[in-house]
């Protein structure tokens, strides 16, 4: 069985090129573009990793993150966000992030990264 990725994006053209990529590697990917939806699809879909977006409609990515790290069978999270500066990465290892990349990113590094995460 195919590992589940829920991509946490409010870009479409960035949902659009990760979705094909990570299908085209194997995995099976859903998405949602609203911050306040993401922990209901969460429940939903049950991912393996959150690919989650810092700067979100509704909710922060910083917020969704702390709800996921409350529970300790949740899936891995990736932070994908432009908002690379170091007081933001620090805040995000705080929290309990698994990794973390900016944006803008290359696409061998995200499909790399994510492999090794579900490894």
């Amino acid at each position: 069985m195919s590992k589940r990725i829920l991509i946490v994006e409010d870009e479409p053209n960035i949902v659009e090129s990760l979705s094909f990529l990570l299908e085209r590697s194997g995995f099976t990917v859903f998405a949602i573009d609203d911050g306040a939806q993401a922990i209901a699809q969460v429940s939903e879909t049950k991912p393996d990793l959150v690919i989650l977006d810092v700067m979100l409609p509704n909710r922060s990515g910083f917020d969704i993150l702390r709800e996921l790290k409350q529970d300790p069978g949740g899936p891995f999270v990736l932070m994908l966000t432009a908002k690379g500066q170091s007081r933001d990465r620090q805040q995000a290892e705080e929290i309990g992030v698994d990794h973390f990349i900016t944006k803008p990113f290359s696409n061998t590094e995200i499909v790399a990264t994510v492999e090794e995460i579900l490894a």
